[in-house]
């Protein structure tokens, strides 16, 4: 409620969203594909640029590039990598074919709610140096259950002390920084 009562310019740069994949499951795919779309205000989506980083399940071939077309306007592309990259290089790939303003880069597997857009590229607007990253709600990979935040309490990605990825909490003297539970939280990590 507090984010929808926050107005956003009219005229924001547009955005290319790079979706990796990998023998991803055709519903948490195809359903992340129509969450940026059917909530997204589509003069800011520039495109949609799906890579396929050598896949090799029969849904992801013919079938996907069918449903494609006949499915999805024409600004849903979709590249195909001939070896697998891993997941930077196959974003590298996205960014480099991207021709919006602004570059996304979103799981293939997660849901996009409405009014998530537009706080970022906002902020972009305001400092082209800005590097944001969206909370998104997450579909579950294997139940595919809908996991969406309260808009209270989330948190972001941090380190152990051997280097490995793992959730924290936002530390109170970030909080008060903030000043406002909607306002942009600091994060070591995207």
């Amino acid at each position: 409620p507090r984010c929808k009562a926050v107005v956003y310019d009219s005229q924001l740069p547009t955005a290319s969203v790079v979706i990796i994949f990998t023998n991803e499951a055709w519903s948490p795919l195809i359903r992340t594909i129509y969450s940026v779309l059917n909530r997204s205000p589509p003069e800011f989506i520039h495109e949609i640029i799906l890579v396929d980083d050598f896949s090799d399940k029969k849904h992801l071939g013919v079938k996907l590039e069918r449903f494609i077309t006949k499915y999805f306007p024409s600004k849903v592309k979709l590249l195909r990598l001939k070896e697998r990259q891993g997941l930077i290089r196959a974003r590298l790939t996205g960014a480099r074919a991207a021709t919006g303003d602004v570059l996304i880069f979103l799981d293939s597997h997660c849901e996009c709610n409405d009014g998530w857009l537009e706080p970022l590229l906002q902020r972009i607007k305001e400092n082209s140096l800005a590097f944001v990253v969206p909370i998104i709600d997450v579909i579950d990979d294997k139940t595919m259950e809908y996991y969406h935040g309260n808009g209270n309490y989330f948190q972001v990605g941090g380190f152990t002390w051997s280097g490995h990825f793992t959730w924290i909490d936002i530390s109170e003297e970030e909080k008060q920084r903030r000043g406002s539970a909607i306002a942009p939280t600091r994060s070591p990590t995207m």
